[in-house]
């Protein structure tokens, strides 16, 4: 079986880039698996591994220094289900800090001297590299489609819930979604058909009708950034006016439910959490019970809000940039995760394909949101799209 990766140069190519996590004896690990897959219909796929997911034979350590025995579990899910598909684990990839904020060492392949993003680093990266034609990512605010647009990958986060998430340390449940980071949107649907539960075949036979929401939302972008949304006939429509108030409340629940999680190890473990991620946990701790199942309890509200504005608008498809601008230079930081929070927080179906670039060079990405469990169509009319993107485009 051809798996179309150089495993005799993978170490070397991955040095000046650290997508991967560290494995000894990686290619003969992947041999042996290449000779003992399924024949299934990702028979021969090569996928890396956010490293919050659970792989069996491989230590998860969420990026970060806490004993590997404390965060051990079962395999994930969507792990297995790509395995008896008939793929195969390239290797864990690269995840900041249990999720969060605080970065690990992947640079981006685009240029080394800049983020390639987070949380998902790791596996937008190794995408990126041609290290492997699709990753497994998560999403709790931005953590798939921001890194997938700074790295240049396609980029897809399924309605909540579509894909399990057993087996993955959780940082909030109430927006922890598994993603995908991709070489194309063709990829994603192949993945999708075996991990999404629900899957409907089929395509679709008319163009969707294209919205931009306008208003506060949208000013959180660069003009830079804005230029992806150049040449769409798309109707423009008033959303998300309390958006800042949205950022807020999505920012507090998450803490509050990454400190509940954290409490069985927070308090033994302290010293050994970065400070970003130890404050985040910290103000968790304060944040009473009653404010955040109000916040929980109002999701699906934005949610109903949104879709009620696609209904009287006739929208489809919402078009925005994927992030508020290309790859910030340096490393202490992955961006700001504003331009993909509303979506996460609602539960949309989100996809980002590379759309042109920066004048610094570095990839700009274009993002569909549809509605709630429209994925198929979503990743239809995305791999549509696809065709028609811009000349030039550096591709994994």
């Amino acid at each position: 079986m051809n798996t179309g990766v150089d495993l005799a140069r993978l170490e070397e190519a991955d040095a000046p880039i650290r997508s991967l996590m560290p494995e000894p004896r990686r290619v003969e690990r992947i041999e042996r698996a290449v000779s003992t897959a399924p024949n299934g219909p990702l028979r021969g796929l090569v996928f890396g591994v956010k490293d919050i997911f659970h792989v069996d034979g491989l230590p998860t350590t969420a990026g970060s220094t806490l004993p590997v025995e404390e965060l051990a579990g079962p395999e994930a899910a969507a792990v297995s289900l790509l395995r008896s598909a008939g793929a195969i684990v390239l290797g864990k990839t690269v995840s900041t800090e249990f999720a969060l904020f605080e970065p690990g060492p992947t640079r981006n392949p685009r240029n080394l001297a800049h983020t390639p993003g987070g949380s998902s680093s790791g596996s937008a990266a190794a995408v990126a590299a041609g290290h492997c034609p699709l990753a497994l990512g998560s999403q709790t605010i931005g953590s798939v489609i921001r890194p997938a647009a700074f790295c240049g990958v396609v980029g897809y986060k399924p309605s909540y819930g579509r894909i399990s998430t057993a087996g993955m340390i959780p940082l909030a449940e109430s927006f922890d979604t598994v993603g995908l980071l991709a070489s194309s949107v063709s990829w994603v649907e192949r993945a999708a058909a075996v991990l999404c539960a629900w899957w409907r075949r089929g395509g679709v036979n008319h163009a969707p009708r294209l919205g931009i929401p306008d208003g506060p939302y949208l000013e959180q972008a660069s003009e830079e950034a804005l230029r992806v949304l150049h040449g769409f006939a798309a109707t423009r429509v008033p959303l998300l006016e309390d958006v800042e108030t949205l950022n807020a409340a999505h920012w507090r629940l998450l803490r509050f439910e990454m400190a509940r999680h954290h409490a069985r190890w927070f308090p033994r473990f302290a010293d050994r959490y970065r400070p970003r991620t130890a404050g985040a946990i910290r103000e968790g701790l304060a944040i009473a019970d009653d404010d955040a199942a109000q916040i929980r309890a109002g999701r699906a509200n934005v949610r109903a809000r949104i879709h009620e504005a696609m209904d009287a608008s006739e929208v489809d498809v919402w078009l925005c940039p994927a992030a508020a601008g290309p790859a910030p230079e340096g490393w202490e930081s992955t961006g700001a995760p504003w331009m993909q929070l509303p979506w996460t927080h609602a539960g949309l179906p989100v996809v980002t394909l590379p759309w042109g670039t920066a004048a610094n060079g570095l990839p700009l990405g274009l993002q569909l949101v549809a509605r709630f469990m429209d994925d198929e169509r979503l990743l239809a009319w995305a791999a549509r799209l696809e065709d028609s993107m811009p000349a030039g485009m550096p591709r994994p």
